[in-house]
């Protein structure tokens, strides 16, 4: 019975997955200012990082 109707099965649990996956991605959401402040953190720790190391390096 389980070979007759695999392709329905192997359908249904990719699609149970898929809405698991939107949802869980829906609900962990970040907003887009804390999106933004973290880049921007983490672009002036890279600049940081790249002054230090030439300073260190004259």
């Amino acid at each position: 019975m389980l070979a007759k109707y695999w392709k329905k099965i192997g359908m249904v649990i990719l699609i149970v997955a898929c809405v698991f996956n939107i949802m869980n991605k829906l609900v962990h959401k970040l907003s887009l200012s804390s999106e933004m402040l973290s880049s921007a953190q983490y672009m002036y720790d890279q600049q940081q990082n790249e002054t230090n190391n030439e300073n260190n390096t004259n």
